[in-house]
Protein backbone atom coordinates (compact mmCIF):
# COMPACT_ATOMS: atom_id res chain seq x y z
CA UNK A 1 0.00 0.00 0.00
CA UNK A 2 0.98 3.61 -0.46
CA UNK A 3 1.59 5.65 2.66
CA UNK A 4 -1.29 7.87 3.77
CA UNK A 5 -1.62 10.82 1.45
CA UNK A 6 -4.22 13.54 1.93
CA UNK A 7 -2.73 16.38 -0.13
CA UNK A 8 -3.17 16.68 -3.88
CA UNK A 9 -1.07 14.36 -6.00
CA UNK A 10 0.27 14.68 -9.53
CA UNK A 11 -0.95 11.40 -11.01
CA UNK A 12 0.34 10.05 -14.32
CA UNK A 13 -2.17 7.67 -15.90
CA UNK A 14 -0.34 5.68 -18.56
CA UNK A 15 -1.98 2.33 -19.42
CA UNK A 16 -1.54 0.05 -22.39
CA UNK A 17 -4.63 -1.34 -24.13
CA UNK A 18 -6.69 -3.99 -22.32
CA UNK A 19 -6.71 -6.61 -25.07
CA UNK A 20 -9.72 -6.20 -27.34
CA UNK A 21 -11.90 -4.70 -24.61
CA UNK A 22 -10.41 -1.22 -24.15
CA UNK A 23 -7.94 0.83 -26.12
CA UNK A 24 -5.19 2.54 -24.17
CA UNK A 25 -6.98 5.87 -24.65
CA UNK A 26 -10.27 4.42 -23.38
CA UNK A 27 -8.51 2.80 -20.42
CA UNK A 28 -6.80 6.05 -19.44
CA UNK A 29 -10.11 7.89 -19.56
CA UNK A 30 -11.86 5.22 -17.48
CA UNK A 31 -9.14 5.30 -14.83
CA UNK A 32 -9.21 9.10 -14.72
CA UNK A 33 -13.00 9.14 -14.31
CA UNK A 34 -12.84 6.77 -11.38
CA UNK A 35 -9.89 8.50 -9.77
CA UNK A 36 -11.64 11.88 -9.85
CA UNK A 37 -14.64 10.43 -8.02
CA UNK A 38 -12.53 9.72 -4.95
CA UNK A 39 -9.75 12.30 -5.26
CA UNK A 40 -11.09 15.29 -7.23
CA UNK A 41 -8.22 17.52 -6.11
CA UNK A 42 -5.46 15.48 -7.74
CA UNK A 43 -3.79 16.71 -10.93
CA UNK A 44 -4.16 14.01 -13.59
CA UNK A 45 -1.95 13.62 -16.64
CA UNK A 46 -3.31 11.12 -19.18
CA UNK A 47 -0.58 9.50 -21.28
CA UNK A 48 -1.88 6.29 -22.90
CA UNK A 49 0.88 3.97 -24.10
CA UNK A 50 1.44 1.11 -26.56
CA UNK A 51 4.07 -1.49 -27.40
CA UNK A 52 3.32 -1.36 -31.13
CA UNK A 53 0.21 -3.54 -31.12
CA UNK A 54 -3.46 -2.54 -31.35
CA UNK A 55 -3.91 1.06 -30.26
CA UNK A 56 -0.47 2.20 -31.45
CA UNK A 57 -1.93 4.74 -33.88
CA UNK A 58 -4.71 5.72 -31.47
CA UNK A 59 -2.16 6.63 -28.80
CA UNK A 60 -0.06 8.74 -31.17
CA UNK A 61 -3.10 10.49 -32.63
CA UNK A 62 -4.26 11.41 -29.11
CA UNK A 63 -0.98 13.28 -28.60
CA UNK A 64 -0.29 15.12 -31.86
CA UNK A 65 -3.16 14.47 -34.28
CA UNK A 66 -2.45 13.89 -37.95
CA UNK A 67 -4.95 11.03 -38.17
CA UNK A 68 -5.66 9.77 -41.70
CA UNK A 69 -7.82 7.03 -43.18
CA UNK A 70 -7.04 4.75 -46.11
CA UNK A 71 -9.29 2.16 -47.74
CA UNK A 72 -7.20 -1.01 -47.94
CA UNK A 73 -7.52 -4.75 -48.10
CA UNK A 74 -8.42 -6.41 -44.82
CA UNK A 75 -6.92 -9.75 -43.71
CA UNK A 76 -9.43 -11.75 -45.80
CA UNK A 77 -11.73 -10.58 -48.62
CA UNK A 78 -13.33 -7.40 -47.33
CA UNK A 79 -11.76 -3.96 -47.59
CA UNK A 80 -11.39 -1.90 -44.39
CA UNK A 81 -10.88 1.74 -43.47
CA UNK A 82 -7.50 1.73 -41.75
CA UNK A 83 -6.33 4.65 -39.62
CA UNK A 84 -2.74 5.85 -39.62
CA UNK A 85 -0.94 8.98 -38.48
CA UNK A 86 1.15 11.39 -40.53
CA UNK A 87 3.29 13.86 -38.62
CA UNK A 88 3.91 16.33 -41.42
CA UNK A 89 6.32 18.44 -39.40
CA UNK A 90 8.72 15.50 -39.19
CA UNK A 91 7.61 13.71 -42.39
CA UNK A 92 6.94 10.62 -40.27
CA UNK A 93 4.13 8.13 -40.80
CA UNK A 94 2.93 5.76 -38.10
CA UNK A 95 1.16 2.59 -39.24
CA UNK A 96 -0.44 -0.12 -37.13
CA UNK A 97 -0.54 -3.52 -38.81
CA UNK A 98 -3.59 -4.54 -36.78
CA UNK A 99 -5.58 -1.79 -38.56
CA UNK A 100 -5.28 -3.75 -41.81
CA UNK A 101 -4.72 -7.40 -40.83
CA UNK A 102 -5.76 -7.59 -37.18
CA UNK A 103 -7.53 -10.50 -35.53
CA UNK A 104 -10.45 -8.18 -34.81
CA UNK A 105 -11.01 -7.78 -38.59
CA UNK A 106 -11.61 -11.47 -39.29
CA UNK A 107 -15.36 -11.09 -38.84
CA UNK A 108 -15.53 -13.66 -36.07
CA UNK A 109 -13.34 -16.06 -34.08
CA UNK A 110 -10.21 -17.22 -35.94
CA UNK A 111 -10.51 -20.57 -37.72
CA UNK A 112 -8.24 -22.97 -39.57
CA UNK A 113 -9.48 -21.40 -42.80
CA UNK A 114 -8.68 -17.85 -41.70
CA UNK A 115 -5.29 -18.93 -40.34
CA UNK A 116 -4.37 -20.13 -43.82
CA UNK A 117 -5.99 -17.32 -45.80
CA UNK A 118 -5.26 -14.15 -43.79
CA UNK A 119 -2.69 -11.85 -45.38
CA UNK A 120 -0.85 -8.54 -44.95
CA UNK A 121 -1.72 -6.93 -48.29
CA UNK A 122 -3.44 -4.01 -46.58
CA UNK A 123 -0.33 -3.21 -44.56
CA UNK A 124 1.63 -2.89 -47.78
CA UNK A 125 -1.04 -0.56 -49.13
CA UNK A 126 -0.73 1.60 -46.01
CA UNK A 127 3.04 1.76 -46.45
CA UNK A 128 2.52 2.78 -50.08
CA UNK A 129 0.05 5.49 -48.99
CA UNK A 130 2.59 6.83 -46.50
CA UNK A 131 5.27 7.04 -49.19
CA UNK A 132 2.84 8.81 -51.52
CA UNK A 133 2.05 11.32 -48.76
CA UNK A 134 5.73 12.29 -48.58
CA UNK A 135 6.87 10.32 -45.55
CA UNK A 136 10.63 10.10 -45.12
CA UNK A 137 10.31 7.90 -42.04
CA UNK A 138 7.76 5.11 -41.63
CA UNK A 139 7.16 3.39 -38.31
CA UNK A 140 5.16 0.16 -38.53
CA UNK A 141 3.72 -1.10 -35.25
CA UNK A 142 3.50 -4.88 -35.11
CA UNK A 143 1.05 -6.78 -32.95
CA UNK A 144 -2.48 -8.14 -32.96
CA UNK A 145 -2.11 -9.62 -36.45
CA UNK A 146 -4.50 -12.29 -37.70
CA UNK A 147 -2.08 -13.35 -40.43
CA UNK A 148 0.88 -15.72 -40.64
CA UNK A 149 1.97 -14.99 -44.20
CA UNK A 150 5.45 -13.77 -43.33
CA UNK A 151 4.66 -10.39 -44.83
CA UNK A 152 4.27 -11.84 -48.33
CA UNK A 153 1.06 -9.84 -48.82
CA UNK A 154 2.86 -6.61 -47.93
CA UNK A 155 5.67 -7.36 -50.37
CA UNK A 156 3.21 -8.27 -53.16
CA UNK A 157 1.29 -5.03 -52.57
CA UNK A 158 4.53 -3.11 -53.12
CA UNK A 159 5.29 -4.97 -56.34
CA UNK A 160 7.71 -7.63 -55.09
CA UNK A 161 10.92 -7.61 -53.09
CA UNK A 162 13.03 -5.54 -55.49
CA UNK A 163 10.23 -3.05 -56.13
CA UNK A 164 9.54 -2.74 -52.40
CA UNK A 165 13.21 -2.00 -51.71
CA UNK A 166 13.26 0.61 -54.48
CA UNK A 167 9.99 2.16 -53.29
CA UNK A 168 11.45 2.54 -49.79
CA UNK A 169 14.93 3.62 -50.85
CA UNK A 170 16.11 6.63 -48.92
CA UNK A 171 13.41 6.20 -46.28
CA UNK A 172 13.91 5.22 -42.67
CA UNK A 173 11.79 2.13 -42.01
CA UNK A 174 11.24 1.24 -38.36
CA UNK A 175 9.79 -2.07 -37.20
CA UNK A 176 8.14 -1.22 -33.88
CA UNK A 177 7.81 -4.41 -31.85
CA UNK A 178 8.75 -5.90 -28.51
CA UNK A 179 8.36 -9.47 -29.78
CA UNK A 180 11.77 -11.17 -29.96
CA UNK A 181 10.81 -14.38 -31.80
CA UNK A 182 12.54 -15.44 -35.05
CA UNK A 183 10.51 -16.38 -38.12
CA UNK A 184 10.95 -20.16 -37.96
CA UNK A 185 11.33 -23.02 -35.51
CA UNK A 186 9.84 -23.89 -32.13
CA UNK A 187 9.87 -20.22 -31.08
CA UNK A 188 8.83 -18.92 -34.50
CA UNK A 189 5.72 -17.25 -35.87
CA UNK A 190 3.74 -20.37 -36.82
CA UNK A 191 4.38 -22.56 -33.79
CA UNK A 192 4.12 -19.87 -31.11
CA UNK A 193 1.40 -17.61 -32.50
CA UNK A 194 -0.36 -19.79 -35.09
CA UNK A 195 -2.67 -21.47 -32.54
CA UNK A 196 -3.82 -18.04 -31.35
CA UNK A 197 -4.90 -17.33 -34.94
CA UNK A 198 -6.99 -20.48 -35.40
CA UNK A 199 -4.34 -22.94 -36.57
CA UNK A 200 -4.64 -26.55 -35.42
CA UNK A 201 -1.47 -28.71 -35.23
CA UNK A 202 -1.65 -29.75 -38.90
CA UNK A 203 -2.19 -26.15 -39.99
CA UNK A 204 0.72 -24.97 -37.86
CA UNK A 205 3.00 -27.37 -39.75
CA UNK A 206 1.64 -26.17 -43.10
CA UNK A 207 2.23 -22.56 -42.11
CA UNK A 208 5.77 -23.48 -41.01
CA UNK A 209 6.42 -25.04 -44.43
CA UNK A 210 5.17 -21.92 -46.19
CA UNK A 211 7.30 -19.67 -44.01
CA UNK A 212 10.38 -21.87 -44.52
CA UNK A 213 10.08 -21.46 -48.30
CA UNK A 214 9.46 -17.73 -47.92
CA UNK A 215 12.42 -17.37 -45.54
CA UNK A 216 14.75 -18.64 -48.25
CA UNK A 217 13.47 -15.88 -50.55
CA UNK A 218 13.83 -13.18 -47.90
CA UNK A 219 17.27 -14.27 -46.73
CA UNK A 220 18.54 -14.64 -50.28
CA UNK A 221 17.26 -11.22 -51.27
CA UNK A 222 18.64 -9.51 -48.15
CA UNK A 223 21.97 -11.30 -48.34
CA UNK A 224 21.74 -12.25 -44.68
CA UNK A 225 19.62 -14.44 -42.40
CA UNK A 226 16.94 -11.87 -41.62
CA UNK A 227 14.57 -14.73 -40.79
CA UNK A 228 16.72 -15.53 -37.76
CA UNK A 229 16.83 -12.00 -36.41
CA UNK A 230 15.07 -11.05 -33.22
CA UNK A 231 11.58 -9.83 -34.06
CA UNK A 232 11.41 -11.50 -37.48
CA UNK A 233 8.49 -13.61 -36.26
CA UNK A 234 6.46 -10.64 -35.02
CA UNK A 235 2.95 -10.20 -36.49
CA UNK A 236 2.99 -13.58 -38.19
CA UNK A 237 6.39 -13.00 -39.75
CA UNK A 238 5.64 -9.50 -41.04
CA UNK A 239 8.75 -8.43 -39.15
CA UNK A 240 10.94 -10.59 -41.40
CA UNK A 241 9.61 -9.01 -44.60
CA UNK A 242 10.14 -5.48 -43.29
CA UNK A 243 13.67 -6.34 -42.16
CA UNK A 244 14.44 -7.85 -45.58
CA UNK A 245 13.62 -4.59 -47.40
CA UNK A 246 15.76 -2.44 -45.12
CA UNK A 247 13.80 -2.02 -41.91
CA UNK A 248 15.33 -2.03 -38.44
CA UNK A 249 13.63 -3.15 -35.28
CA UNK A 250 13.07 -0.87 -32.30
CA UNK A 251 11.06 -1.33 -29.13
CA UNK A 252 7.47 -0.28 -29.73
CA UNK A 253 7.06 0.78 -26.11
CA UNK A 254 10.25 2.84 -26.33
CA UNK A 255 9.06 4.59 -29.49
CA UNK A 256 5.78 5.58 -27.86
CA UNK A 257 7.62 6.68 -24.72
CA UNK A 258 9.95 8.88 -26.74
CA UNK A 259 7.32 10.41 -28.99
CA UNK A 260 4.88 11.12 -26.16
CA UNK A 261 7.47 12.63 -23.79
CA UNK A 262 7.01 9.91 -21.19
CA UNK A 263 10.28 10.64 -19.37
CA UNK A 264 9.15 14.19 -18.60
CA UNK A 265 5.75 12.94 -17.49
CA UNK A 266 7.35 10.45 -15.10
CA UNK A 267 9.68 13.07 -13.65
CA UNK A 268 6.73 15.35 -12.87
CA UNK A 269 4.56 12.64 -11.28
CA UNK A 270 4.02 11.81 -7.63
CA UNK A 271 2.20 8.59 -8.48
CA UNK A 272 1.99 6.49 -11.66
CA UNK A 273 -0.94 4.31 -12.63
CA UNK A 274 -0.55 1.89 -15.51
CA UNK A 275 -2.31 -1.25 -16.64
CA UNK A 276 -3.11 -3.82 -19.31
CA UNK A 277 -5.38 -6.76 -19.94
CA UNK A 278 -3.30 -9.39 -18.13
CA UNK A 279 -0.45 -8.62 -15.76
CA UNK A 280 1.85 -11.64 -16.00
CA UNK A 281 5.46 -12.61 -16.67
CA UNK A 282 5.39 -11.15 -20.19
CA UNK A 283 4.50 -7.77 -18.68
CA UNK A 284 7.99 -7.58 -17.21
CA UNK A 285 9.85 -8.06 -20.49
CA UNK A 286 9.83 -5.00 -22.72
CA UNK A 287 6.18 -4.20 -22.20
CA UNK A 288 4.63 -0.89 -21.20
CA UNK A 289 4.29 -1.79 -17.51
CA UNK A 290 7.94 -2.77 -17.16
CA UNK A 291 9.13 0.36 -18.97
CA UNK A 292 7.14 2.56 -16.61
CA UNK A 293 8.26 0.62 -13.55
CA UNK A 294 11.91 0.96 -14.58
CA UNK A 295 11.61 4.72 -15.06
CA UNK A 296 9.69 5.22 -11.84
CA UNK A 297 12.00 3.09 -9.71
CA UNK A 298 14.99 5.29 -10.49
CA UNK A 299 13.02 8.35 -9.34
CA UNK A 300 11.45 6.66 -6.32
CA UNK A 301 7.90 7.16 -7.62
CA UNK A 302 5.24 4.61 -6.58
CA UNK A 303 3.53 2.64 -9.35
CA UNK A 304 0.09 1.05 -9.26
CA UNK A 305 -1.05 -1.50 -11.83
CA UNK A 306 -4.74 -1.89 -12.67
CA UNK A 307 -5.18 -4.92 -14.93
CA UNK A 308 -7.91 -7.18 -16.20
CA UNK A 309 -6.25 -10.09 -14.41
CA UNK A 310 -3.21 -10.21 -12.12
CA UNK A 311 -1.25 -13.46 -11.90
CA UNK A 312 2.01 -12.18 -10.37
CA UNK A 313 2.61 -12.45 -6.65
CA UNK A 314 3.86 -9.95 -4.10
CA UNK A 315 7.40 -11.32 -4.32
CA UNK A 316 7.60 -10.41 -8.01
CA UNK A 317 6.19 -6.95 -7.41
CA UNK A 318 8.83 -6.28 -4.77
CA UNK A 319 11.58 -7.03 -7.29
CA UNK A 320 10.10 -4.75 -9.96
CA UNK A 321 9.42 -1.88 -7.60
CA UNK A 322 5.70 -1.90 -8.37
CA UNK A 323 3.79 -0.83 -5.27
CA UNK A 324 0.62 -2.83 -5.84
CA UNK A 325 -1.42 -4.51 -8.58
CA UNK A 326 -5.20 -4.83 -8.62
CA UNK A 327 -7.39 -6.96 -10.91
CA UNK A 328 -10.63 -5.82 -12.51
CA UNK A 329 -11.77 -9.46 -12.41
CA UNK A 330 -11.49 -9.48 -8.61
CA UNK A 331 -13.33 -6.17 -8.30
CA UNK A 332 -16.04 -7.22 -10.77
CA UNK A 333 -16.46 -10.68 -9.27
CA UNK A 334 -15.69 -12.58 -12.49
CA UNK A 335 -13.48 -12.48 -15.56
CA UNK A 336 -16.53 -12.42 -17.83
CA UNK A 337 -18.03 -9.36 -16.19
CA UNK A 338 -14.63 -7.67 -16.31
CA UNK A 339 -14.63 -8.23 -20.08
CA UNK A 340 -18.28 -7.46 -20.80
CA UNK A 341 -18.36 -4.27 -18.70
CA UNK A 342 -14.70 -3.32 -18.91
CA UNK A 343 -14.87 0.48 -18.86
CA UNK A 344 -17.32 0.74 -15.96
CA UNK A 345 -15.51 -1.90 -13.93
CA UNK A 346 -12.12 -0.26 -14.49
CA UNK A 347 -13.63 3.08 -13.46
CA UNK A 348 -14.98 1.50 -10.29
CA UNK A 349 -11.68 -0.17 -9.48
CA UNK A 350 -9.84 3.13 -9.97
CA UNK A 351 -12.29 4.91 -7.64
CA UNK A 352 -11.85 2.22 -5.00
CA UNK A 353 -8.06 2.32 -5.30
CA UNK A 354 -8.02 6.12 -5.02
CA UNK A 355 -10.28 6.04 -1.96
CA UNK A 356 -7.92 3.62 -0.22
CA UNK A 357 -5.11 6.16 -0.38
CA UNK A 358 -6.90 8.05 2.38
CA UNK A 359 -7.29 5.01 4.63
Amino acid sequence: MIAQETSALRVLIAPDCFGDTLSAVQAAEAIAEGWRRSRPGDQLRLAPQSDGGPGFVDVLASRFGGLRQSRVSGPLQEEVDAAWVFDEAHATAYIECAAACGLALLGGPPTVESALAAHTTGVGQLVDAAVAAGARRIVVGLGGSGSTDGGRGLIDALGGLAAARDRLAGLELIVASDVEHPLLGPMGAARVFGPQKGADPATVELLEERLTEWARCLDGFAGSAVSEQSGAGAAGGLGAALLAVGGRRESGAAIIAEHTGLADDIAAAGLIITGEGRFDDQSLHGKVVSALADGARAAGIPVLVLAGQVVLGRDVLDVTGITAAYAIADYAGSVQRAIDDAAAQLTGLAAKTAAELRE
